[in-house]
């Protein structure tokens, strides 16, 4: 594509995005303009693009804290964006065992995981998940990423923590979380907070169980 051209379409879509951002209001859940477009640019079943940091303006978002999310607001379009959260990560395109919505672009704190600690190993939806407690024990863990492709590395990380977090109903949890899915937990909070598996590289080179 010609610099020229490629520049008028930086321009355009940045001015769509000011435009819909100053025009539109935030919808009950918090969702602004440009996500409520996101989300409804598609049905409950239709996986969302995958925000990857081989570019640069998905890796700027993917640095991005998110923000909490309104579970009690009656927004219809908070179902429908967990529905099409839940067809991202089990895409076959994707398929992993854990998402968060700032991988789809969507800076919310909300992440599902697959409970390998449960029966019949069941995915499930969290709102607003904080770690409060990690354990000073770690495992070191083969970890990849849907936001990085191609790549598989070595991480260190707590062998349990404790969790709190909303659910769909309003209700507010507590639970602790021990071994594999205590990992994908982490690893997808940390998502939430513009963090990366491979920030935490560099943090444990060299060391070893």
């Amino acid at each position: 594509m010609p610099v020229a051209v490629k520049a008028a379409c930086q321009f355009i879509f940045l001015s769509l995005f000011v435009f819909l951002t100053a025009c539109s209001p935030n919808s009950p859940a918090g969702f602004n303009a440009v996500q409520q477009v996101m989300i409804q640019n598609g049905d409950a079943a239709t996986p969302m693009r995958v925000f990857k940091i081989t570019s640069t303006s998905d890796s700027l978002l993917l640095r991005t804290n998110s923000e909490r999310v309104d579970v009690k607001s009656d927004d219809p379009l908070l179902p429908l964006f967990v529905d099409r959260l839940y067809a991202t990560v089990r895409d076959s395109l994707s398929l992993g065992v854990g998402i968060a919505a700032p991988q789809v672009g969507i800076l919310k704190r909300i992440i599902w995981v697959q409970r390998f600690d449960k029966k019949e190993l069941p995915f499930e939806v969290y709102f607003n998940p904080e770690i409060v407690e990690y354990s000073e024990e770690k495992r070191e863990g083969r970890e990849g990423c849907l936001s990085i492709p191609n790549r598989a590395e070595n991480c260190l990380r707590s062998r349990w923590i404790v969790i709190e977090y909303d659910k769909m109903d309003g209700s507010h949890h507590r639970e602790r979380i021990e071994d594999f899915t205590a990992v994908i937990f982490q690893h997808e909070i940390d998502h939430l907070n513009g963090i990366l598996y491979l920030d935490h590289l560099a943090e444990h080179a060299g060391v070893r169980p």
